[in-house]
């Protein structure tokens, strides 16, 4: 104050500045008004309204950063965009500051989820392509080493975002996984956490050899995906498929009318052995005449389709013999449809930490949908109660945390 009253007669001649707090719970900006003394330089600025938070980002914004990218696939640089255009400009860098400060607090719940994922009853696994910069940098510095006879050729150059859906007790986890490792590399590591006592799980996935899991498990292959190899070649080969097709719809059918009926797995599995089976030994029956008769060409694509389903029959058809086993995949492939729309949107991730950051958001926003909580409360709540989060994350699931 001593400043303030030797100037207060030049203050006419002080200069006055505009400054910005963006608050992007409320989209509403605040200008303060600074001073500066003509006979010192000292600087006074305006304090905010009563109304206005002292944090110039609060746990909301995060939240809503947060669900834009990883929910809606709205990169940062375009939110950066937005922001300006609406007269709240946050930087795209500050928007992954503000992420990575909710990562922070939330990824404890990540790793619980994954380690009660690793105790599920059914598992729905299933890969998508991701681009990494930081490993796509390692490929080429060592592509470029073997070239040079400095060193070897990477082994593995490719990049996957492996997602599992998990059915535990009455819930339903999601989990994404990004990274070097294909989706059965990534199921095996989660299961090192199972506990040994439970029984093998039942695990879902089509017929790739990178699903593949050296886990003790019921292995079950989707059944939509033989579907598909028909569905693909109806227009060629009309006739043959049509018979195939129409099989397999009345099996849907019926799985179908189980799910409406809200079966118990063991009504569903008489269900289907009363209604579903006789069509399927039959159908199995002709295609193995049409491949014992010569009707059709091996090497063709209709060839091709019957090898498949029938090198494939057991795992195709274990909701025939096992209860509660699902009948196709399609679960996991909706939800890979999240980093999916990513990717589409923002391309790729700059550093293996990023990658972890979005696997982590991406999953318990996930998670939270299929527990019908309101994704954005749950990641304020988290952020506001961060202490026992650390403390105790298995009481701050998206189906737990409002006890």
């Amino acid at each position: 104050m001593r400043c303030y009253r030797r100037c207060v007669m030049s203050w006419r001649s002080c200069t006055v500045y505009g400054t910005h707090r963006a608050l992007l719970a409320c989209g509403k900006p605040y200008s303060m008004l600074s001073l500066t003394c003509s006979g010192c330089g000292e600087i006074f600025t305006a304090g905010l309204p009563e109304t206005a938070e002292a944090e110039k980002y609060n746990d909301r914004s995060r939240a809503i950063m947060a669900l834009s990218r990883y929910y809606l696939g709205v990169p940062f640089y375009r939110l950066e965009a937005f922001q300006e255009l609406i007269g709240v400009p946050v930087a795209d860098a500050t928007q992954w500051d503000q992420v990575e400060r909710l990562a922070n607090s939330v990824y404890p719940v990540f790793e619980r989820l994954k380690y009660l994922g690793a105790q599920g009853e059914v598992i729905y696994q299933d890969d998508t392509r991701v681009r990494v910069l930081e490993l796509i940098k390692a490929n080429r510095q060592a592509e470029t080493a073997a070239t040079q006879g400095l060193g070897k050729a990477p082994e593995r150059s490719g990049m996957y975002t492996t997602g599992l859906v998990i059915d535990y007790g009455e819930q339903r986890i999601c989990l994404y996984l990004s990274g070097r490792q294909h989706a059965g590399e990534n199921l095996d590591e989660l299961l090192k956490q199972r506990d040994p006592a439970l029984p093998a799980p039942i695990v879902m996935s089509d017929a790739l050899a990178a699903n593949g899991i050296d886990a003790e498990a019921i292995r079950v292959h989707c059944l939509a995906h033989g579907q598909r190899y028909f569905s693909d070649i109806e227009t060629v080969f009309p006739s043959q498929c049509a018979r195939v097709l129409g099989d397999f719809k009345q099996v849907f059918d019926n799985d179908f009318h189980t799910r409406l009926k809200a079966m118990t797995p063991e009504a569903r599995l008489a269900h289907h052995q009363q209604y579903s089976e006789p069509i399927l030994i039959e159908l199995k029956s002709w295609l193995e005449q049409q491949l014992r008769d010569r009707e059709v060409e091996p090497n063709s694509s209709l060839g091709k389709a019957l090898a498949y389903v029938l090198g494939h029959w057991t795992k195709l058809t274990q909701f025939l013999r096992i209860p509660g086993a699902p009948i196709d995949n399609n679960i996991v492939e909706r939800a890979l449809k999240l980093v999916i729309r990513q990717r589409k949107n923002s391309l790729f991730y700059a550093s293996e930490h990023s990658a972890y950051i979005a696997s982590a958001l991406t999953s318990l926003i996930a998670t939270c949908i299929e527990a019908g909580v309101n994704a954005l409360d749950y990641l304020v709540t988290l952020q506001r109660q961060r202490a026992a989060v650390f403390r105790d994350p298995s009481a701050w699931l998206p189906w737990n945390y409002q006890t």
